[in-house]
């Protein structure tokens, strides 16, 4: 059945509705299910109390309540994961970045966070058993740092047709956050008709940090992050694609020993990423990575290499 006669069969959806939610792109159930009351009046202009009905049909529609753990686990297996094009990073990360999950990577600049967003765009589109996932991705890009002819190297080292490679990444440049959060919004229309697989911020913070300077809009601008954190996770979730935002860091004065970078982001950014890489530079091509956070893995670091042909051991 099609996810449109799905929608008009449910109680109080219409024909007219079910289209309205589909051009919104809540084209499938779970989309609706998971959405707000505010989000559903915003896209397709109707009361709230409509709005809450339409949600109700559809969690009733779909199975939203508990699952044993066996059964999560065999829903665990339809995950894919993307190689990052070295075994080491793979390994850290327990076989490559997950989809259904938002894996961050912070470092200071040269530590190659944009290299492996890079990378996994070009990665994405292998073969299942070369450690792609056969799909496209969107490539949101805020600091200006999108390079297709670094694309076009990683592609040909994979012996990849350039050009068709290029075409898979469908790129977006951000002004300020509401343009960031916006194109995230937009972002949902193009991943079931363009098969996308990867979505990347490269960086997620750096426009909320230009539009919200000092401590009094510190607030509202974790707000704004976390309710924006919060529709990157939905996304992963309800499509089965892998999130990678790039971050950066600042310098804690109060450290006197040690390394005294940390993440932009608090607690906010802490508690929504799946996973969370340290990036650092190492000796020539070298980079260390260290996992700092992951559900089911240990805190752990290795070694890669940034050449020519891009991300390797």
């Amino acid at each position: 059945m099609k996810e449109i006669d799905k929608l008009k069969k449910l109680p109080g959806i219409g024909e007219k509705t079910a289209e309205k939610l589909i051009e919104a792109g809540y084209d499938n159930l779970m989309a609706i299910a998971a959405s707000s009351i505010g989000e559903i009046c915003e896209a397709i202009g109707v009361g709230e109390g409509t709005a809450e009905k339409i949600i109700e049909s559809a969690r009733q529609a779909v199975d939203m309540g508990f699952d044993s753990a066996d059964i999560v686990y065999e829903k665990r297996k339809q995950i894919g994961k993307i190689t990052t094009g070295s075994k080491n990073l793979d390994n850290l990360l327990g076989g490559g970045i997950e989809t259904c999950a938002i894996t961050e990577a912070h470092g200071a600049y040269g530590s190659s966070k944009s290299q492996l967003a890079f990378q996994l765009s070009v990665n994405v589109q292998l073969p299942k058993e070369k450690g792609g996932l056969e799909g496209s991705v969107i490539f949101i890009d805020t600091e200006n740092t999108f390079r297709p002819e670094r694309i076009e190297q990683m592609a040909k080292a994979l012996n990849l047709d350039p050009q068709k490679t290029l075409k898979n990444i469908f790129v977006a440049r951000a002004y300020n956050s509401d343009h960031q959060i916006l194109l995230v919004e937009k972002a949902k229309e193009v991943i079931k008709e363009k098969n996308i697989k990867l979505l990347i911020v490269d960086s997620l913070t750096s426009l909320f940090r230009s539009d919200y300077t000092g401590r009094g809009e510190l607030a509202l601008r974790q707000q704004k992050l976390n309710r924006h954190l919060h529709e990157l996770q939905r996304i992963s979730e309800v499509y089965n694609l892998a999130v990678y935002v790039t971050n950066q860091v600042m310098a804690r004065p109060d450290v006197l020993f040690g390394d005294p970078t940390t993440a932009i982001g608090g607690h906010i950014l802490g508690h929504a990423a799946t996973f969370r890489l340290y990036l650092k530079k190492g000796k020539d091509d070298k980079r260390i990575a260290k996992l700092i956070d992951a559900p089911y893995l240990p805190d752990a670091e290795t070694v890669f290499r940034v050449t020519q042909e891009g991300i390797r051991d």
